[in-house]
Formats: C-alpha cells, sequence, structure tokens
C-alpha cells in the first residue's frame, strides 16, 4: 500500500512544478486552506443560523452568518445560502426548488460550452427528471440570441439555466431576461466560472436580470470546494418565497449539514475579494487570457469564438485532426496541464474530443502577467507541432488501445520532458503562497 503522507506531498510538487491551465482551478490563499483543514470539520450543524438540530453551534452560527452577509454585499443580493457542498448540487437544489419533475428547462449544451446539469439529456439529474431543451452555437461559435429566444417561446421552458464551463464570450444577461420575461420562467445565472470576474468588474454582472445566481466558490474567487445560491431582489420580486424554496431544497431538501470548515473557507475567500487587490488580480485574468489566445492565435491555432472575453479559451484541433486526448496527455508530459474538451459540432465522442480548454486564472495568482504568456504560448505551440501528426482512429475499440499505449509510452518523450525541466525552472520564479 502506498504511504498516503508521500501522495499528499507528490500532489503538492506537482502543482508547484506545473502549469495549472485548466480554468477551472485555482490556488486557495493560505488562510482559506487553513480554515478548510480546521477543527470545525468536527462540528455537525444541520439547520441554519438560529434554527440547528443540534446544541453547540454558537460559533458555528456567527461564521455562517458572516458569509452570508458578504455573500449578499458583495454579489447585491438579498438573500444567499453558502450550504451546497459543490455546484452540481447547487443546481439540483435550484431545480429541485423551482421546478417540477417533468417540467422544462432550457440550457446550453455542453458540447457548445454549457454543464451537466443545466440539461446534459440522459445521464444527469438535470437531464434525465426534467424534459430538457438545449441550444447551441452558431458555425462561428458565437450565440444567436434571436434563435434562442424563438426556440424559448416555442418550447416555454419553467427555467433557463445559463452559465458555461467552456463558452470563451461573454454572456449577453439582459437579452437572457427579455427572453425569461417573455415566457414568464425562472432565469438562473450559473457564473461559477466568472464569479471572481463579475466581482472584479470585468464580467457582466448578472444580478440585476437574473432572478436566481448560483457560483462555485473555487474557480476565479479562489474558495475552498463549495458553492453558493443567491436570490436577487428581480427572483424577490418574481416570487416572494423564492428564498425560503432555495433554503428548503439546501436543507433538508438534497443536503444534510453543512461542511463548517468549508463555509468558513468562503467567508474568508469573500473577505479576500472584497479588495482593490482582487480587482487588480480579476482584471489581470483576462489581460492574460486575451494576450495568450492572441498568441496562440499568432501561431495558428484555431479558437472557438474567435478569442476569449473572459479567463478561458478553447483551441479547435479539427483543422489540425489532431485529438484532444493526445494533446493534453503531452502538454501533462510537458508540465503544461490543460484539458481536452468538446468543441461545438463536435464528431467525436466526449472521452476522445476535438479540442482543449485551457484558461489563466491559476497562473495570474502565481503572479504571472501578459510578457509571460508568450513563453507559454511558445511552449503549447511547440507541443502542438510535436505530435500534430499523431491522429486517433474512429474506430472506438483502436481508439482505446491506442490512447492506453500512447499515454504510458509518452511519458519517456525526451523533447517533452526537456519542456518540462524548462517549465520546472520557470515556475520557480512563481512559488505558490
Amino acid at each position: 500500500m502506498k504511504n498516503l503522507d508521500l501522495l499528499v506531498n507528490s500532489e503538492e510538487k506537482r502543482q508547484e512544478e506545473t502549469l495549472m491551465l485548466i480554468p477551472s482551478e485555482n490556488y486557495a490563499s493560505k488562510k482559506v486552506r487553513e480554515f478548510v483543514g480546521s477543527r470545525l470539520s468536527n462540528k455537525y450543524s444541520e439547520g441554519y443560523p438560529k434554527r440547528r438540530y443540534y446544541q453547540g453551534n454558537y460559533f458555528i452560527d456567527e461564521i455562517e452568518t458572516l458569509a452570508i452577509e458578504k455573500a449578499k454585499k458583495l454579489f447585491n443580493v438579498p438573500h444567499a445560502n453558502v450550504q451546497p457542498y459543490s455546484g452540481s448540487p447547487a443546481n439540483s437544489e435550484i431545480l429541485f426548488a423551482l421546478a417540477n419533475f417533468g417540467d422544462k428547462i432550457m440550457g446550453l449544451k455542453l458540447s457548445a460550452g454549457g454543464h451537466l446539469t443545466h440539461g446534459h439529456p440522459n445521464i444527469t439529474f438535470s437531464g434525465r427528471y426534467f424534459k430538457s431543451i438545449q441550444f447551441g452555437l452558431d458555425k462561428d461559435g458565437l450565440l444567436n440570441y434571436k434563435k434562442i429566444e424563438e426556440l424559448a417561446k416555442k418550447e416555454k421552458p419553467k427555467v433557463m439555466i445559463i452559465g458555461t464551463t467552456a463558452y470563451p464570450l461573454v454572456f449577453d444577461w439582459e437579452k437572457f431576461a427579455k427572453i425569461t420575461d417573455s415566457i414568464n420562467a425562472y432565469l438562473v445565472a450559473d457564473i461559477s466560472h466568472v464569479s471572481g470576474l463579475v466581482l472584479g468588474g470585468v464580467y457582466p454582472d448578472p444580478a440585476p436580470f437574473a432572478h436566481v445566481l448560483m457560483t462555485t466558490t473555487h474557480k476565479t474567487l479562489r474558495g475552498p470546494r463549495g458553492a453558493m445560491i443567491m436570490v436577487t431582489q428581480k427572483g424577490i420580486k418574481k416570487d416572494s418565497e423564492l428564498p425560503s424554496k432555495i433554503d428548503k431544497a439546501v436543507f433538508p431538501g438534497l443536503q444534510g449539514g453543512p461542511h463548517n470548515n468549508t463555509t468558513a473557507g468562503i467567508a474568508q475567500a469573500l473577505i479576500e475579494a472584497d479588495s482593490s487587490d482582487f480587482r487588480k488580480y480579476a482584471d489581470q485574468i483576462v489581460k492574460n487570457a486575451k494576450v495568450l489566445a492572441n498568441y496562440l492565435k499568432g501561431g495558428g491555432l484555431t479558437l472557438v469564438g474567435g478569442g476569449t472575453e473572459c479567463h478561458l479559451m478553447v483551441v479547435d484541433l479539427r483543422p489540425l485532426k489532431l485529438s484532444g486526448n493526445v494533446l493534453a496527455e503531452a502538454l501533462e508530459v510537458a508540465g503544461i496541464v490543460v484539458n481536452r474538451n468538446s468543441v461545438p459540432n463536435d464528431p467525436m465522442p466526449p472521452f476522445y474530443p476535438s479540442g482543449i480548454r485551457l484558461g489563466t486564472p491559476a497562473i495570474t495568482t502565481r503572479g504571472m502577467r501578459e510578457k509571460e504568456m508568450k513563453i507559454i504560448a511558445d511552449w503549447i505551440l511547440k507541443v502542438v507541432d510535436h505530435v500534430k501528426d499523431i491522429k486517433l482512429s474512429t474506430n472506438s475499440e483502436e481508439r482505446k488501445v491506442f490512447t492506453r499505449n500512447f499515454k504510458k509510452n509518452i511519458q519517456k518523450d525526451k523533447f517533452l520532458i526537456d519542456i518540462s525541466k524548462e517549465v520546472k525552472n520557470f515556475l520557480q520564479k512563481y512559488p505558490i503562497s
């Protein structure tokens, strides 16, 4: 049996020595990590502040109330629930509160940059227990609001849940609000990826337009792995019982006791986000992403939507006939961690997609700026050129065998190993706090 201490230390070392470019990952501050690892995890606290089913929650009540009030202030909302365990449970709780099983919901397709919990058919809670209406992107990789409106008016969903894991451009929340208002539907803004950018003033704020906001807390917000559900003033105006419905859906609807250590970590992340330094950080994320995107485009890569307006970009590898699996595995050996990702109208299945997804939140946390983006882009382009002639079979069984062997053999590739050494040396200037 492997030693647990050794495994944890090895993971921490891996994070130190590789470029974390997965846009849904980030580095929480030392203070956030201290709270997550504190004795708060020893306490059971079913219920809400001043309404617990266990004794001994005086300080826990104060901690959760602090987190709630900080969320309400920063996002300018009248109600916040900080107990959801993560984003997928939070979206399930929202749907549980706003719709009945079998009701229509509407969201962006997974392959177009949406999330599994936005109604992906058959395999998710949202797609199995609700009638899911999905919309995609135009050929140019952009949202077509006119077509979305036509589809919504035809299908009349009860809830539109709008958010992204891989759409690189900003959402027009006002247009989505006009669509949902016209059919008397709820608008849920899933800002899990961009909540830190919203607080930083570099991404459109959905609070004036949506009824409910949901965000995870570990992405651009730089907190622990948790989530928050917030009800806006518009949401309460539409349904005065909405805060109560959300709270009851979280507990006792789908969850038990909250993770108090995470709640404290969320409170600390919100305290840190309420600063000029954080706003500068959010602005730098977007600056870095745009520069990185431009260098990659200049190197001949095709980007979905033509570039980025936020923290992430998706590289469409179809013009190179290159698999996202092949490139992601090769980049990891080179010390550059991205994830394979579907592209709009992808002919390949999700596990063997035609793209990769990357972003700048974590490397910006480490202190990198525009000039470092060229260095990173040059490494990525070198790896692309190194593996561009490696093709993945369209036969499913051949793909599995090839992928397994490729992953094993690529670990010994000297060209990629040499790049990883350069990356490791480069990162010594940017330690993780």
